[in-house]
């Protein structure tokens, strides 16, 4: 009974539930990737086509760990994940990805550093689509759906949102071409904005629909390069120009004052509304001062 006990404290431990389920996430994405290279590797499908459905399998692996790992250790039903709400999420997300990185390259293009040089093939789409909503789950899951959601619930809105969005710009000093500079940029558009958006609705979907709509923009339509990491094959051959501070420069987009700004307003908005709609967390001890005030007052 004693050690039944210790268990339960231990998987109860903020800190366990992050590490742990970040390792149980990280294997399903691996172990699946692994499986399903193999198998599809026996058929005859183009490269691009194999890669396609193996990033969906890993992704859909992903969101199953990660339902099946916390339904079990928090005896929750997960409602992050769940099906109820997904397509106003998504529809809402994706038009909120799309409006962000099209103000942010119209900027370029104003300034006249936007040059179309080819439309190619839809085919080429194929790769910059399935990294985009690869990139997206996974991140998100790991981010938002771990690290904010498990840290908000001891340490509160703000502070989870601070935390993580330093965790997800510091991740991306390990991409080609990054800077401190790019990484902040990164910080505040993608960490304050997701993290805003998954306070909004409770859901993984609409950070990982926004996510997926701002990458998949950049690099599938648009030509633009995506956090500082190579041009892939997209709709658009583009050829970008200018000062860096509007381009973004071997970083891409994402690494511009726009971007910054424009992120930056749609973060404010959705704080305002989770202000509004009382949809913020408070930290553990305004909680616990809260019970103590009822307790006293009764």
């Amino acid at each position: 009974m004693e050690n039944k006990s210790i268990k339960h404290q231990l998987l109860r431990n903020p800190f366990v539930r992050i590490i742990s389920g970040l390792l149980v996430c990280f294997a399903a994405f691996i172990i699946v990737q692994n499986i399903a290279a193999k198998l599809l590797n026996l058929t005859g499908f183009d490269k691009d086509f194999r890669n396609l459905i193996k990033g969906i399998m890993a992704s859909v692996a992903v969101i199953f760990a990660y339902k099946l790992f916390y339904q079990k250790i928090e005896n929750r039903e997960v409602p992050e994940i769940a099906v109820k709400g997904i397509v106003k999420n998504l529809l809402l997300g994706t038009l909120i990805g799309v409006v962000l990185q099209s103000l942010t390259v119209l900027v370029i293009f104003l300034s006249n550093g936007f040059h179309v040089v080819a439309v190619n093939p839809v085919s080429f789409i194929i790769i910059p689509l399935t990294v985009a909503f690869t990139v997206a789950i996974f991140e998100e899951i790991l981010i938002r759906g771990i690290i904010f959601r498990i840290i908000e619930e001891k340490l509160g809105s703000y502070i989870a949102l601070i935390i993580s969005a330093i965790i997800f710009g510091g991740l991306h000093l390990i991409n080609p071409n990054s800077s401190l500079i790019s990484a902040t940029c990164v910080a505040v558009e993608g960490g304050l904005l997701l993290g805003a958006a998954y306070i909004y609705s409770r859901s993984l979907w609409l950070p990982i629909a926004i996510h997926f709509a701002w990458n998949f923009m950049q690099s599938g339509l648009l030509g633009a390069i995506t956090s500082g990491n190579e041009k892939t094959n997209s709709l658009l051959t583009t050829q970008i120009t200018g000062a860096k501070i509007i381009t973004g420069g071997e970083f891409g987009p994402e690494g511009t004052i726009q971007a910054i700004l424009f992120c930056l307003m749609a973060t404010i908005v959705l704080m305002y509304l989770n202000i509004k709609e009382g949809k913020l967390i408070k930290p553990y001890w305004k909680k616990q001062q809260s019970l103590d005030y009822v307790s006293v007052n009764r």
